[in-house]
């Protein structure tokens, strides 16, 4: 619903202030924040400084902060006009996409209609899952669009969780059958020595990551449930050798660790009706020296095979705490 439905916004400028009026002063409690903390946000993002009027907000600083502020509360309003609530990531979101989303997202059936407006949403279970970040909704397009695509980038960027996300809206849509994940099996520097327990024991703490994404979309009893009549399977890359995976949603995480040939295997397990992805950072290798990575070698072969889609996330795609994204260009910078 736009803002315009219940009284339009009126929007005065005098100088360096713009002035906008919402009429719903319950809603623009929530709009603010517990003591406006979501208006501390923008000003910080933004540059621009946020006071409030009664029911209008004026926005002071320059043309164009003021212009962006102004489309994010606006993007917020109408998001709060819709029933939804607004959270510190949701403002985060507005802030990197502009405030420039005004479609009403996906709905059952229509996966690709969700690219045609600006706001993405991809359903699942328990929530919905929106990318934060221009890099992101491209990520998201085109994993509903190819089947194969590779997101490539540092930790953070939400590769693995949109990938998972996705797998579950196909899932639950009836677009696929099964959801298979896999990572390498490779410890990250260190030795950790023999694990105690049985196969799954000894697999499980590679594999956690991939089951925390799927507690975040999936309920507790119905996740069990499906991992029990393995329609969804969580196991080491090495064990998708000799395998064809059909009518599956298929993630490769942590790609980078994989060797050439292992890399080559995963791929060729392609079935009729499934969908791949592979995710990875290029910076965060841990195969033994001398030991080429497979991601590496599937960027330099595949890049230009039509049908599959690479996508590429930097520092400024970072969804994590603000100060991942400086670590990682700290550590670019020393590097490079």
């Amino acid at each position: 619903m736009a803002i315009g439905a219940l009284t339009p916004p009126q929007d005065e400028q005098t100088g360096s202030e713009v002035l906008i009026e919402f009429p719903d002063n319950r809603l623009l409690i929530d709009l603010c924040g517990e003591h406006d903390r979501h208006l501390v946000q923008i000003e910080s993002g933004l540059g621009v400084q946020i006071v409030r009027r009664g029911n209008h907000l004026s926005i002071l600083g320059s043309d164009e902060a003021r212009t962006q502020a102004a489309g994010v509360l606006e993007a917020l309003y109408e998001r709060l006009q819709e029933g939804r609530a607004v959270e510190a990531q949701d403002v985060d979101r507005e802030l990197r996409m502009g405030g420039s989303d005004t479609d009403t997202g996906a709905r059952d059936g229509d996966q690709l209609e969700m690219f045609t407006g600006g706001k993405v949403e991809i359903k699942t279970r328990k929530k919905l899952v929106e990318p934060r970040t221009d890099a992101q909704k491209a990520y998201v397009r085109s994993l509903y669009e190819n089947e194969l695509a590779f997101g490539i980038g540092p930790a953070g960027t939400g590769k693995t969780y949109l990938a998972v996300a996705v797998g579950v809206n196909m899932f639950l849509g009836g677009l696929v059958d099964r959801i298979i994940l896999s990572r390498p099996a490779v410890e990250a520097g260190e030795k950790l020595g023999y694990l105690p327990g049985d196969m799954k024991d000894k697999v499980d703490p590679y594999m956690q990551p991939l089951y925390d994404a799927l507690n975040d979309f999936l309920p507790g009893k119905q996740l069990a449930k499906l991992i029990e009549d393995k329609r969804i399977e969580i196991a080491p890359l090495a064990f998708m050798r000799g395998r064809t995976l059909s009518n599956a949603f298929v993630v490769l995480d942590e790609a980078q660790n994989a060797t050439t040939m292992q890399m080559k295997m995963f791929l060729t397990r392609l079935g009729e009706g499934s969908r791949m992805v592979v995710t990875g950072d290029r910076t965060q290798v841990d195969l033994p020296r001398g030991v080429p990575s497979g991601l590496a070698d599937a960027e330099r072969l595949l890049s230009k095979v039509p049908g599959i889609g690479f996508n590429y996330f930097t520092a400024k795609d970072v969804v994590r705490h603000p100060l991942v994204a400086a670590i990682i260009d700290a550590y670019e910078v020393d590097a490079g």
